[in-house]
């Protein structure tokens, strides 16, 4: 993650600043409220670190400022005002989360990656997917193989569609059962051997070419061969 750490205290800023770090992120620093605004509208950053006294700009007006302009980019307060009521101001003017002062950096960088994944775009999933000349529309439930149509049941369907979102890549047991049926079984169950060879039949028939491959004692790929 890309971070903009706003903090005057030149000790606490080294401090989270050396343990976001060495966590794996890459972090800038200022130290007053119009150079944090500056940096935060003309820069793109994952989460901002923002304390809520600073000189030349007070923390929340450097909040107001940048949601007036529909800027989104999750802000965590940090502050030594830690009552409930100063809490609650700073969340409704705009904070995504509030620390108070003193705080643990391995609890600071938790609440860090939680509000990047909680704002990160999510990727709407392919709706078409193709593996040679095996083509799955999702959208109609529908599955060719060389112009063929192919009759699956909703399971094989599902089962195929996660084969091939990872064709080229060794999708283990284990994965089939938690991605497929939502759930854990034992994966020395045989009920995936079983699936798959229905499946493999049905997609193998009045073809020479095999698209489920699979790997002795680990699991499955899909490739076109």
């Amino acid at each position: 993650m890309q971070i903009l750490l706003v903090e005057d205290d030149r000790a606490l800023a080294r401090h989270i600043m050396s343990g976001v770090r060495e966590a794996g992120h890459v972090v800038e620093h200022c130290s007053d409220g119009r150079e944090a605004l500056v940096k935060a509208t003309c820069e793109s950053y994952d989460a901002i670190i923002l304390d809520r006294m600073l000189p030349t700009l007070d923390g929340l007006k450097v909040l107001a400022a940048l949601r007036a302009t529909d800027d989104a980019t999750p802000v965590l307060i940090l502050s030594a005002l830690g009552d409930v009521d100063e809490r609650v101001r700073g969340l409704r003017a705009g904070g995504d989360d509030y620390m108070a002062k003193p705080f643990a950096i391995s609890e600071l960088i938790a609440r860090l990656e939680s509000l990047a994944r909680r704002n990160a775009p999510v990727a709407e999933p392919a709706s078409l997917l193709r593996v040679g000349d095996l083509e799955l529309d999702l959208a109609a439930h529908s599955v060719t193989r060389g112009g063929r149509r192919i009759t699956l049941t909703l399971r094989e369907l599902r089962i195929l569609a996660y084969l091939a979102r990872n064709a080229g890549r060794v999708v283990t047991r284990s994965m089939l059962l938690e991605n497929v049926w939502d759930y854990n079984f034992d994966p020395q169950t045989n009920i995936i051997d079983q699936h798959i060879s229905k499946l493999r039949q049905k997609i193998a028939q009045d073809h020479e070419t095999n698209l489920i491959h699979t790997v002795r004692g680990v699991g499955y790929m899909m490739r076109a061969e």
